[in-house]
């Protein structure tokens, strides 16, 4: 899958960089074409001669050229690669790459990259699980970078934990992966739905639900990857969605989310309805703040269109509908009962019983199910890996 492939491979301070040398080989063996960057703390854990004697070409340590006053063209680079690979990569060096502190050549050929980043991260237990360090691999990830998570193991200050760096031969199959991916989807157009709906109450409240949107942004993102020209129609939310082949529709309420689901829907090979929306709004929200009171209030909801079950009576033959279905008990009773009562391809169950899955982690922990009622059960992993895993699943239906 990597033959001819055009990789870079990024090393960083961690003692984990022993390693990497074996990633090389793998690479090389596979008939990549490898050119390896280093930090200069890099080079107190493994020497650029040994990297160069395997990747057969010179390791780029500093922006400078040795006493020949030119300078190692890092723009170059970004747009010589067919790949990124960052590993080891330290808190230090996560930090940097979300704030764009280019102080030195793997900083300046990663903010400079136009291809696909995967970011390897190695590091303590408690340096890792450190709200900063789960905040910057947060944000690189929403920059459509692809984090190999690292693993539980011992440490090399003696502990055991997460923070092991995942071992070469796992990564070097990410990367063939990853290739074999590529294209999966061009041409098609996929339709993702994210995030929660409000509905107003007056102009300065409203009821909503827990939703973030991360699993519908996963999704798009995935998606665009794969080579899909995608639009995403996302409730409030914070996230961005980066990628060039993903247009957002940005709405609020439940019925804005129908209006642009209704129109957008009929021109998508696949429509994917991650979207948290609400099943009730108000009969009148007020047009003026409402005043607190001694005496109760009492609002009146009515049912809101159910999008879902419009799109399952109008879909072509050839379209695929994937629906979602978020429980707290009889989860598959229930999940098979939407199935069939929509007329979905696929429902993905999310249990709110499951720790680490559901609304507001960056884990999930899903149950796909089929027409035919196959049922492909996952472990928990992060949003952007379950995308990943319900694409392929649907990547097996025969209209693809």
């Amino acid at each position: 899958m990597l033959k001819g492939k055009k990789i870079v491979v990024g090393i960083t301070g961690s003692i984990a960089a022993y390693k990497i040398p074996f990633l090389v080989r793998l690479l090389i063996k596979a008939g990549a074409e490898v050119r390896v960057i280093m930090t200069p703390m890099a080079t107190e854990f493994v020497t650029p001669l040994t990297l160069a004697t395997l990747s057969q070409r010179a390791v780029i340590t500093d922006p400078f050229k040795e006493n020949s006053g030119e300078w190692n063209n890092h723009v170059e680079l970004g747009t010589w690669a067919d790949l990124m690979v960052f590993a080891p990569v330290t808190a230090n060096t996560l930090g940097k790459m979300v704030n764009g502190i280019a102080d030195n050549f793997v900083i300046t050929a990663y903010l400079s990259a136009r291809c696909p980043v995967f970011i390897a991260p190695a590091m303590d237990l408690d340096m890792y699980s450190h709200p900063s360090t789960q905040n910057n691999i947060g944000i690189l990830q929403s920059y459509g970078n692809y984090i190999i998570e690292p693993q539980v193991g011992e440490l090399a200050s003696g502990l055991s934990g997460p923070g092991r760096m995942e071992e070469p031969e796992n990564i070097f199959n990410i990367l063939c992966d990853h290739v074999a991916k590529q294209g999966a989807l061009d041409k098609k157009k996929v339709l993702v739905t994210a995030g929660p709906t409000y509905e107003n109450i007056d102009p300065v409240r409203f009821i909503g639900n827990y939703s973030t949107g991360k699993m519908g942004f996963s999704l798009a993102l995935e998606a665009a990857r794969r080579g899909a020209e995608v639009t995403l129609i996302a409730g409030p939310s914070t996230l961005e969605a980066t990628h060039p082949k993903i247009k957002r529709i940005n709405v609020i309420s439940a019925g804005e989310m129908y209006d642009a689901c209704v129109q957008k829907a009929s021109h998508a090979d696949i429509v994917i309805m991650a979207a948290a929306v609400a099943d009730y709004t108000f009969a009148g929200p007020s047009a003026t703040k409402l005043k607190k009171s001694q005496a109760p209030v009492s609002l009146e909801l009515i049912p809101t269109k159910d999008i879902l079950l419009e799109l399952g009576s109008t879909k072509r033959k050839e379209q695929i509908l994937v629906g979602f279905a978020l429980e707290t008990d009889h989860e598959l009773e229930n999940a098979k009962q939407k199935l069939k009562r929509k007329n979905l391809d696929y429902i993905v169950l999310n249990s709110l019983q499951e720790p680490g899955a559901g609304f507001g982690h960056s884990t999930n922990k899903v149950t796909v199910i089929d027409a035919s009622g196959a049922i492909d059960s996952g472990n928990l992993k992060t949003k952007q890996e379950v995308a990943a895993d319900i694409l392929d699943i649907i990547g097996k239906h025969r209209t693809l």
